[in-house]
């Protein structure tokens, strides 16, 4: 219907969620609509949601009910990971006017299949996706509206088949589907072509990557490595990175394509979740932290220094003992992690984890995630100390309050620019590449001077 001519997005989660977000606001804007920055005025709210942490899915429940009050005549369309959760369906009720798992995106056409209310159907005939297939990765086909002139996500597909115990991923988006080579290489060169400096190829598990054309068991040649090697040769001045790794699918074979590629940034994020072999078995992870420590000297050995290792940490799963959590602890200090996103575990709903007892207190969960915190923050730091009174580039991001610039290295390091020679604010360095002089670190920063 032509009454709907604006939307607004709120995206909630991980790099994946953003991509998504790009992919429907591009295809609303090709529909004619435009972007309504005021949620609160728009015709159209999306809601892409993340279920991964409970609060994540608590800003869920805090935005649907007050946009509803402010913009009552909207239409919400709830998408992401909460889509498919029948507690959540109960709990919103109709305040959301369309259920849209992402990989059903064509549900937009036909609303009445998912969401039974007139209002869903008023929407039918405004959006069309012509021979559009129903399928969790299909829907990267859409164009998408990038959020940022010199930095995009790149999805190279979408799903997971781990089943890691305490994950929702699989439920709410499915197996694993990946897009054709051909395709993601296309859309790499159009990046590279307007200028883009940094491009970041995203799956759940990237390295489980396969072609698209070639996912039957026989032909299996054509993996992440390759895809890799082809982006690699690419035109333009751009940085390559990708996430996420799974610590059990990273080979001999992609270390030495990332230590090869010189577009290939030297960061790796390889989720470990936890240091001990029990609790990796009871979260499926199907390794063991002797294979996370020789996987960790593999990387440091074959990629050129400084390499940055970040993770992912879970504290305080079901059953998790103290001797269990200090194995963490060991693990911390072994590895001497560059960055951690450390969570506190909450049961999902609907994953073989949320079956177990819930029995570590919240105080003492509280209590090992500080600990973590201590140990990264003093490894952290010590990393950071190597890069004093090197010269390195960054590529600059954004200007602060202060009139400084901030940006990143290769390592996805922090860097506070001070630029002594801008005396006005007509130098806008956003989106560039400049050389940086380190003077100055702190755990998760540093600051440095451009170099002439």
């Amino acid at each position: 219907m032509n009454k709907f001519k604006t939307y607004n997005i709120i995206t909630i989660g991980c790099q994946m969620n953003k991509s998504d977000s790009e992919r429907i606001a591009g295809y609303f804007e090709e529909q004619g609509m435009r972007e309504e920055t005021d949620k609160y005025k728009a015709d159209v709210v999306v809601l892409t949601t993340c279920g991964v942490r409970q609060s994540a899915e608590d800003r869920v429940y805090g935005f649907v009910p007050k946009i509803k009050k402010e913009n009552p005549g909207c239409f919400l369309i709830l998408t992401g990971c909460l889509s498919m959760r029948s507690d959540v369906k109960k709990r919103l009720g109709d305040l959301v006017d369309l259920w849209m798992p992402i990989g059903e995106i064509s549900n937009i056409k036909y609303p009445a299949r998912t969401q039974a209310s007139s209002r869903a159907r008023q929407i039918s005939n405004k959006f069309q996706i012509p021979n559009f297939k129903q399928d969790n990765c299909s829907y990267l086909e859409l164009k998408a509206k990038y959020s940022s002139a010199f930095s995009a996500f790149v999805p190279i597909g979408n799903g997971c088949n781990n089943y890691c115990s305490y994950c929702v991923v699989p439920y709410a988006r499915g197996r694993e589907k990946y897009r054709q080579a051909k395709d993601i290489i296309m859309e790499v060169k159009d990046l590279a072509n307007k200028g883009y400096k940094e491009i970041t190829l995203i799956a759940q598990n990237v390295n489980s990557y396969r072609d698209g054309r070639r996912q039957t068991t026989d032909d299996r040649k054509y993996g992440f490595s390759s895809l890799l090697i082809d982006v690699n040769k690419i035109s333009g001045e751009f940085w390559l990175r990708f996430a996420t790794s799974h610590p059990k699918d990273m080979s001999d074979e992609l270390i030495e394509t990332i230590a090869e590629c010189e577009r290939v940034c030297e960061h790796v994020h390889l989720p470990a979740q936890t240091g001990d072999n029990e609790i990796l078995k009871k979260m499926n992870r199907k390794y063991t932290r002797e294979d996370y420590l020789e996987l960790t000297s593999k990387l440091r050995k074959k990629i050129k220094p400084p390499l940055a290792i970040t993770t992912d940490i879970i504290v305080g799963f079901p059953g998790e003992t103290k001797e269990q959590f200090e194995n963490t602890v060991k693990l911390f200090k072994e590895v001497k992690f560059d960055m951690a996103y450390i969570a506190q575990y909450s049961p999902r709903p609907g994953t073989a984890a949320a079956k177990l007892k819930d029995n570590v207190p919240k105080q003492e969960k509280k209590r090992r995630e500080a600990a973590l915190i201590k140990i990264l923050r003093k490894t952290a730091l010590e990393n950071n100390k190597k890069y004093i009174g090197k010269t390195v580039k960054v590529l600059v991001e954004k200007k602060g309050k202060d009139g400084d610039w901030f940006g990143k290295t290769r390592t996805f390091k922090n860097v506070k620019i001070d630029d002594r020679r801008q005396t006005t604010d007509d130098r806008n360095l956003s989106g560039k590449f400049v050389e940086v002089k380190i003077i100055k670190v702190k755990d998760f920063g540093m600051k440095g001077e451009i170099v002439d």
